[in-house]
């Protein structure tokens, strides 16, 4: 039987292993050569990529905790296993492997709750004085964007600019990339929830006045992503989309003198280059005109 002294260093020797490990694996981009381990990739904004590093980092974690418990497992099977009808020697404790097996889960939990807690601070930060504010109002079964001059708590908050969806008309959200934008959210009827899979992040939307959300991203990549509601809401639900337009800082403030000149979204959006169907949304489906009925 392999003396107790020599079983401890051997198991402080795997878990000084899995630590290294951990290290190793954090350092290089796993994500990416693992398929994000399911988590989805692409992420807009800078919040986004600090919730994909958290979540490969703690999938590195977890597989290296795995695969050290896992050795442990398979080396007292085959190290242990049955080679007579002789009793082995029973011990009743091992003080340095409890101390072990105490203060390790004790440790990976406190460094997962402390990047937890630094990642989700950062990810809900508010500046009380950003690039831009974005008054987000749902109602059954459609999206209202009012661009304010500055967030809701400020005295000379006022709406500069809107945009409407309709039953024929899906409204756009253009919005600038490399600039803080704060969402403020609202609903006139029931709760609803405001979600671009691309931001990798989404809130629920109040009708409760006292129960605002509020939420802060900086968008880096132009393009167009579709908006969702993601909580059930009613018959049409489901058709309650719109799509988010991000655009250069430089484009978007000629869209905004466009759209505070009186002219609509699709012209404001001809304005700044887009032309044709590109003044539409395009990545949306139609609204069904199934939603007029009765």
């Amino acid at each position: 039987m392999v003396p107790r002294g020599r079983a401890v260093r051997r198991g402080l020797r795997l878990g000084i292993g899995g630590a290294v490990l951990v290290t190793l694996l954090a350092g290089c981009d796993v994500g990416a050569a693992f398929d994000g381990f399911g988590w989805p990739q692409g992420g807009i904004t800078q919040q986004s990529q600090r919730m994909y590093d958290l979540w490969i980092g703690s999938v590195v974690a977890a597989l290296a905790v795995g695969f050290f418990v896992w050795g442990l497992i398979f080396w007292c099977v085959v190290r242990y296993r049955k080679r007579g009808e002789e009793l082995p020697a029973q011990t009743r404790f091992n003080m340095p492997m409890e101390i072990l097996y105490s203060v390790t889960p004790f440790l990976v939990v406190a460094v997962l709750f402390f990047y937890t807690a630094v990642v989700q601070t950062d990810v809900n930060k508010l500046s009380e004085r950003p690039d831009m504010t974005v008054e987000v109002v749902a109602f059954k079964w459609n999206w209202q964007f009012n661009y304010r001059s500055a967030p809701d708590r400020d005295p000379t908050a006022r709406t500069v600019a809107s945009t409407l969806g309709s039953t024929d008309v899906i409204p756009i959200l253009v919005l600038p990339t490399g600039r803080s934008i704060r969402f403020e959210e609202t609903s006139r009827d029931v709760i609803h929830s405001f979600w671009v899979p691309e931001m990798l992040f989404k809130r629920d939307v109040f009708p409760d006045p006292q129960s605002r959300n509020y939420f802060q991203v900086t968008i880096e990549k132009q393009g167009r992503y579709v908006g969702r509601c993601a909580e059930l809401c009613g018959t049409y639900h489901s058709m309650m989309n719109f799509e988010v337009r991000a655009v250069s800082p430089a484009q978007f403030d000629q869209f905004l003198a466009a759209k505070q000149a009186g002219m609509s979204t699709p012209d404001a959006l001809g304005a700044i280059g887009f032309t044709g169907v590109d003044r539409f949304a395009t990545t949306t489906h139609p609204f069904d005109t199934k939603r007029t009925e009765g």
